[in-house]
């Protein structure tokens, strides 16, 4: 296992001026991310950033993907919330430690290569139905309504348009979100016909000017809001008033998430940026230093964190080239926190919304569908079947059943 070198950071000027705009670009997406994630789990806004920040440098530096964005996640959210809800928040610093050392162990004994037998029909399925859910998990923030009631991807995006229609639509938040989807999809062309030559990720091009739009002309919609600066605060793992065998049930499974999402994550990433052979990411690494992070995220007032599938991927769309834009992203989140809170308080949530949309859509790799439906039916209902999983039931099931079902298929004799 080797952790860095120097093919892992800029390589020339270009490079740095690139992986700066893309870790700016993702801190500002994942800064409301972690604050409602933090919130959702039972914690706090502070612990959510606390993790994104904390994890997201330690993973980013040490972990084994140059393109890996980490911290709070929708997924580890649900695994939490019922374990917060029965031991209180107290509980999160010994359970993290505990989790973040299981998927240590996973890297000592090098379970990581496991990721590289999953197959890829199981892979694209398993992406496409991400993207799903990403651009699904926006509805709240685009239609301007409170996320809608359920535990499952589906049913909480049906409840919220149910609700979005009960209610009203809110047209000035769908209006943002429609106009930073152009602005997002037509930047480059923009740019290249005012022959700029600073390079700009569509992404953070849309964000700065939708919300320049939206403040001056007075538009009524949601903004990120108050950003908390408590961050970082020592929490010692305590046993007291803990069944510790209560936790371990609860432990294996933010291990085996973390490990999952994170690896998954990771792989999807080598595709979006076609990484060269010899060049892909090192999973048992990746797992070292993912324990690592919701290790030490967990005693600093955060909590249990993984790969972020969404701001991975809006990292490698806004340019990426080594790991130095995932510590940019732990660094801007810091300075946002400390001295520009103000200022990042005032973008729009459905720009942030209008972003992810948009990023979810460029994860559909139109080539590999394309080679899924010539390969034959097997890997077609493969493909289905992962895709639907992910969406309807979460993404560790996604992925399990699409490995079933390859086995399954690949034990029928052909005729």
């Amino acid at each position: 296992m080797s952790f860095l070198s120097k093919a892992d950071f800029p390589q020339n000027k270009n490079e740095f001026v690139r992986d700066s705009i893309a870790g700016v670009t993702v801190a500002i997406v994942a800064l409301p991310l972690a604050i409602g994630f933090g919130i959702t789990s039972g914690m706090s806004a502070a612990a959510g950033i606390s993790t994104a920040i904390i994890a997201g440098l330690i993973a980013g530096l040490l972990g084994g993907s140059r393109y890996q964005i980490s911290g709070p996640t929708g997924a580890m959210t649900v695994v939490l919330i019922p374990v917060i809800a029965n031991f209180g928040p107290t509980a999160i610093p010994i359970l993290g430690v505990m989790a973040g050392l299981v998927v240590i162990l996973m890297s000592v004994i090098r379970l990581g290569g496991l990721i590289n037998k999953v197959p890829d029909s199981v892979v694209e399925g398993f992406t496409v139905g991400i993207a799903l859910v990403i651009g699904l998990q926006q509805l709240p923030f685009a239609l301007g309504v409170v996320k809608g009631e359920g535990e499952r991807t589906l049913q909480v995006a049906y409840n919220t348009v149910k609700s979005a229609l009960v209610i009203g639509l809110h047209w000035q938040t769908i209006l943002v979100v429609v106009l930073t989807l152009v602005i997002k999809f037509n930047f480059v062309r923009v740019i290249t016909l005012l022959k700029i030559r600073a390079y700009i990720p569509a992404s953070f091009g849309a964000l700065v000017m939708t919300s320049l739009i939206v403040r001056g002309f007075g538009l009524d919609v949601a903004l990120i809001g108050d950003i908390p600066r408590n961050v970082a605060k020592w929490s010692s793992p305590t046993f007291s008033g803990i069944d510790l065998t209560q936790l371990i049930v609860p432990a294996l499974s933010i291990a085996v998430l973390a490990a999952i999402e994170s690896l998954l994550s990771a792989r999807v990433a080598d595709d979006l940026s076609n990484t060269k052979p010899g060049q892909e990411f090192s999973p048992n690494q990746e797992l070292f230093g993912q324990g690592l992070a919701t290790t030490v995220a967990s005693v600093f007032g955060g909590m249990p964190a993984t790969g972020a599938i969404a701001r991975t991927n809006v990292n490698v769309r806004a340019g990426a080239k080594s790991r130095f834009s995932a510590i940019i992203h732990a660094i801007t989140l810091l300075l946002i926190v400390l001295f520009l809170a103000p200022i990042f308080s005032q973008i729009p949530s459905a720009a942030i919304a209008g972003v992810l949309i948009g990023t979810s859509f460029r994860i559909f790799n139109k080539a590999s569908m394309q080679e899924i439906f010539k390969s034959g039916q097997k890997n077609i209902w493969i493909y289905l079947i992962t895709a639907g999983v992910t969406v309807g039931v979460d993404l560790i099931w996604g992925i399990f059943v699409g490995i079933a079902l390859y086995l399954l298929l690949r034990a029928i004799p052909k005729k």
